[in-house]
């Protein structure tokens, strides 16, 4: 390790490492511009219409775990280089879909090729800079400020391409990028080495499966009733495929998720952290641009415009700031305190009005959001991976990807339930739909405050995002 860590092209392998974290955040957001007129095309209903999202985010929140075992098992530049033809693959397809069903299927293909590549780039990380807290700091710093940045900057992108192009571009702007990314891995990442032990697909089958599960439950659930059969039945068949997942983890001589890991200290609380951190942002940007586009009336290119100042506001603050008061304060107080000022974000966002503009009603709440994202995002990363043992760096990445990505596919199906029971759904009317926002923004103020309370209670004082545990469980 430590000769690739003075390998001068270690820096340039953490710009393609970010690249990968950027590219895979941004294939949650950059369909969220396109979505009324990938509705209009491919005859997606508005209740189901999330599901161009949740396709993505179930098949990449599921898969994780899957993809941090095989990074472990096969070696993390072989699985980095995997993931990105996967994502290639899943691309074409969604961009040539001409049926709703097809979408979906691009869709999720995206999600497996994500789930390869985001454990594996993580690990490749700890690799390069693992060595040397100093940078690894910094370069979680970076790779930190890739995820919301690339989550922002998809609303814009987004927006350029469906106002000058077409929605399937959204897709296909994926395909030259992964091409770049495979002819550069073998150059610049390490390759690592592969460790003897079985995939476990049963284990990937029932943390996917219950997954599907419970989103679907949850977002047909104001269709159909929080008290009707198919509800009811949805979510007692995904907290058994769940528990499924443990017995089997837990019994299983070479377990896709290793239990005891969660008793390292600061990794358990960190991933809830993350796993919260997503369920409170994702439905904001989601809604957000709902509110934008369908209330105030503004274009594609608009839209995606007016989320801009939210990824310089994050890059500012991962980047410059959020190091310096990590070091002083601990990462502890900035978990919480992010979360916090994320909650209060949230919180002015849902004073929005059916009369309402851009410059009073939506910037200023949307900068507090982002800052308070900024602060409590990479902290919690940081604790989550270094607190592993180094043989289990896949497993450890996969686990925080999992949580926010579960997060994020669990908060915006709960949220959208939500703001559908408070008239989200109804198009043409600017107060039922400013009311369903106002309601989803309320929901994820309180889940950021949720995360708040457990972070609080449950992190230790000044534990450092960049000094791994070494303790064994």
């Amino acid at each position: 390790m430590s000769a690739t860590t003075r390998s001068p092209r270690r820096w340039w392998a953490l710009a393609l490492i970010a690249l990968a974290q950027f590219m895979v955040i941004m294939d949650t957001s950059i369909i969220g511009v396109a979505l009324p007129r990938m509705q209009a095309d491919l005859g997606f209903s508005q209740e189901n219409l999330s599901w161009v999202f949740n396709a993505y985010v179930i098949a990449f929140g599921g898969l994780l775990l899957l993809g941090g075992r095989l990074s472990d098992l096969l070696g993390a530049r072989r699985m980095f280089a995997a993931g990105w033809l996967v994502l290639l693959a899943g691309s074409a397809v969604a961009g040539a879909a001409v049926t709703a069903w097809v979408e979906l299927a691009g869709r999720a293909l995206q999600g497996a090729g994500s789930a390869l590549i985001a454990p594996s780039a993580l690990t490749l990380l700890m690799m390069l800079f693992g060595a040397t807290p100093k940078e690894l700091g910094n370069a979680l710093a970076l790779y930190g400020a890739a995820a919301p940045a690339g989550g922002t900057a998809g609303v814009f992108l987004g927006g350029v391409i469906t106002e000058y192009l077409s929605w399937p571009w959204v897709f296909f702007l994926n395909i030259p990028i992964a091409v770049l990314a495979l002819l550069l891995t073998p150059a610049l990442m390490p390759a690592g080495s592969a460790q003897r032990g079985s995939t476990d697909l049963l284990g990937a089958f029932l943390a996917t499966g219950g997954l599907a599960v419970a989103v679907y439950a949850i977002v047909r659930a104001p269709e159909t009733g929080w008290g009707s059969g198919e509800t009811v039945i949805g979510l007692v068949a995904a907290v058994a495929l769940l528990a499924a997942f443990m017995v089997v983890q837990a019994k299983r001589r070479t377990p896709l998720v290793r239990l005891g890991i969660f008793r390292t200290p600061g990794l358990g609380a960190a991933n809830i952290a993350q796993l919260l951190l997503g369920a409170a942002w994702i439905p904001m940007w989601f809604f957000l641009n709902l509110y934008l586009q369908q209330v105030l009336g503004l274009g594609a290119f608009a839209s995606g415009s007016a989320l801009l100042p939210m990824t310089t506001v994050i890059m500012l603050l991962m980047i410059v700031i959020a190091p310096k008061l990590a070091a002083r304060f601990g990462v502890k107080s900035m978990i919480v305190s992010g979360l916090v000022v994320l909650a209060l974000g949230l919180g002015w966002l849902a004073l929005l009005r059916p009369d309402g503009n851009y410059a009073a009603d939506v910037l200023p709440a949307s900068l507090v959001a982002a800052a308070g994202m900024a602060l409590a995002f990479v902290p919690s990363l940081g604790t989550a991976i270094s607190a592993a043992r180094l043989e289990e760096g896949g497993l450890a990445s996969g686990i925080v990807n999992t949580s926010y990505q579960i997060g994020s596919a669990l908060g915006l199906a709960a949220m959208t339930a939500l703001a559908t029971s408070q008239g989200v759904d109804r198009i043409g009317d600017p107060a039922a739909l400013t009311n369903g926002v106002s309601a989803a923004f309320l929901g994820a103020a309180g889940i950021a405050i949720a995360g708040a309370l457990i972070a609080g209670m449950s992190l230790r004082g000044k534990h450092s995002a960049t000094e791994p545990d070494t303790a064994t469980v």
